[in-house]
């Protein structure tokens, strides 16, 4: 059964920084992108980043590009997302989320975890 944790979250002010991880278990994880996705407060599941299989491609969403930063330990099955110059609009739920089909770079998901809140504020 595929397992993913997330841990990390908090509560930082705007320009301030967070470190998320998420741990997996129950599939291979070296053969999948894994990505991060986030839900704020009454909006949809937004993509946020994917990182592929040995570390040499990621992905960004528009609004995190240059920000935010997608990482991974496949020798710990583990994948971090650090966040940088935090915004208010960053405030969200993250979950990491397995893709499906292991070559595809996102979704739709095999499983995504119980996510972890981030909030951004004065």
């Amino acid at each position: 059964e595929v397992e993913l944790v997330e841990s990390g979250g908090g509560f930082a002010q705007p320009g301030g920084s967070l470190r998320l991880a998420c741990a997996a278990s129950g599939f291979t994880f070296s053969q999948f992108w894994m990505s991060w996705v986030r839900q704020a407060p009454g909006k949809e599941l937004e993509f946020v980043a994917t990182i592929n299989q040995d570390s040499r491609r990621t992905r960004y969403a528009d609004s995190v590009k240059g920000r935010f930063v997608i990482s991974r330990d496949n020798a710990e099955n583990k994948v971090y997302l650090q966040l940088n110059s935090l915004k208010t609009e960053d405030t969200a739920i993250y979950y990491c989320a397995q893709p499906k089909f292991s070559s595809h770079d996102r979704g739709p998901y095999n499983a995504k975890g119980q996510g972890t809140q981030v909030t951004v504020s004065q």
